[in-house]
């Protein structure tokens, strides 16, 4: 679809099947329905989804509760990713969803109404878990993801450190020496490829684990820094 008029003919079939009078542009709204002595229904359309829609659409909330959005459907990579977020943020709006394909067929993804999102207990519980296990503040909010202080990467420096000094070791030492309750695990899932095993339960540094941490440790909140050799 090349137009947002091309979306009218198919919203309006789908509004007309249900009973509905519909016309086009009437006001500020795109597309307006009625029923009887029911509100009317307005439909905002786009092409894609975009601030200005949802700024629409919230507008046309002051006219009636019944606000649709209709957009062509996604297509692409990115495509399911994109419907399932403006999915939610429509269902958090109260708004509804209306998304035509190339063929015209139409699907009603939400309807308006109020909104409670469910809450996530684990996600929760893996938040409070992250912000206990990051040691003081090293991360400015807004950096990106490749560049965070994350609870495990101080956890691996820790190691690191405790490797650097002392050398190769178990994993309880470390924990023991260092309070880092799952330094087995770090050593032995060796995300970074800091760690190699020299004997069953004892780990050491491979190359890349003595150089490749020291960028980190300016600014990791370890107990201790280890200095090159």
């Amino acid at each position: 679809m090349e137009r947002e008029q091309d979306l009218y003919a198919p919203v309006k079939a789908l509004l007309e099947a249900q009973g509905y009078a519909v016309k086009g542009e009437i006001g500020a709204a795109d597309v307006v329905a009625l029923r009887g002595e029911e509100p009317p229904v307005i439909v905002e359309l786009k092409l894609r989804f975009s601030l200005a829609l949802f700024h629409q659409a919230i507008e046309r909330l002051k006219v009636s509760d019944t606000v649709y959005v209709a957009v062509a459907r996604p297509i692409g990579k990115t495509a399911r990713r994109a419907l399932k977020d403006n999915l939610a943020l429509c269902r958090r709006l109260g708004l509804g969803l209306i998304t035509v394909r190339a063929d015209g067929r139409t699907e009603v993804h939400c309807d308006p109404g109020p909104y409670a999102p469910r809450k996530s207990p684990s996600k929760s519980a893996r938040l409070l878990r992250e912000f206990s296990r990051i040691k003081g503040d090293p991360n400015a909010g807004g950096a990106t993801r490749g560049g965070l202080m994350t609870g495990y990467r101080q956890d691996a420096l820790s190691c690191v450190s405790y490797l650097h000094e002392h050398g190769p070791a178990r994993g309880a030492d470390i924990a023991k020496a260092k309070g880092v309750s799952r330094a087995t695990h770090v050593l032995y899932t060796n995300h970074y490829g800091w760690f190699e095993r020299v004997t069953k339960g004892v780990y050491g540094l491979t190359d890349k684990g003595r150089v490749e941490p020291l960028d980190w440790f300016a600014s990791a909140a370890v107990s201790a820094t280890p200095r090159p050799k």
